[in-house]
């Protein structure tokens, strides 16, 4: 079963919708975006509750096996650190890294019992890329490379891997679709591919890093060579 946090949108949704038409057992979260989604498929939840979580994951039991996660659960805020909303920045926190954590946390048993299991968390270039006012986000997207590295530590000899996606630019999804199309050019100029990375591209990755288990503890960025 793949469970995708975060499938309401975005990347998100694209990966859902393609290990959909794979054939695939999958399942998504959403939490306030629900618009256009077959409903019977998806569960509304705050992956931030972890009480919410855990309830979630209770009622999904019967259906965990051979669990794969894709942590795409994720929203951002932006200001200058001096300036920032502390509710505001915490939220980030809360929502990208401990909601990651809350949903890892409540299936490992399932995973380790099973002697099987892949987690993928999706990160970002921003967690190394030195950007202004958005240190919430570099933050919890810094985190959890560290999230995915200690996990994968402790889960390796259990037949469960733990990698990171670093996107860099992705032409769907957080940010890309929020920024006029005059910019979008300005900001290839600055990705030595020359361009945003297509979707298909994430989704082939994401099935290497399900297809290959001594791949375990990494970041892969997804960049067109952005550092």
């Amino acid at each position: 079963m793949i469970l995708i946090t975060g499938a309401s949108k975005g990347i998100g949704r694209y990966l859902f919708s393609r290990f959909k038409e794979d054939g695939k057992n999958v399942i998504g979260t959403y939490n306030s975006t629900s618009e256009g989604l077959d409903l019977e498929n998806y569960y509304k939840v705050d992956v931030s509750d972890s009480k919410a979580v855990e309830e979630l994951i209770q009622s999904l039991k019967s259906d965990l096996t051979e669990i794969i996660l894709l942590n795409c659960a994720g929203i951002s805020y932006n200001s200058f650190a001096h300036k920032a909303d502390v509710e505001q920045w915490g939220r980030v926190i809360d929502v990208n890294l401990k909601g990651s954590f809350n949903v890892i946390r409540e299936l490992l048993p399932f995973m380790r019992t099973q002697c099987f299991g892949r987690i993928i968390n999706f990160s970002s270039v921003i967690a190394t890329l030195p950007t202004p006012g958005v240190s919430a986000y570099a933050a919890s997207k810094a985190g959890l490379l560290g999230l995915t590295k200690s996990l994968a530590s402790e889960n390796a000899s259990k037949g469960i891997t733990v990698n990171a996606i670093n996107l860099g630019y992705v032409s769907i999804g957080m940010g890309v679709n929020d920024v006029p199309l005059d910019y979008q050019e300005k900001m290839k100029t600055q990705i030595p591919a020359g361009r945003f990375c297509e979707p298909e591209e994430v989704y082939k990755t994401v099935k290497y890093l399900i297809e290959t288990e001594y791949v375990n503890g990494a970041g892969i960025d997804i960049n067109g060579a952005l550092i």
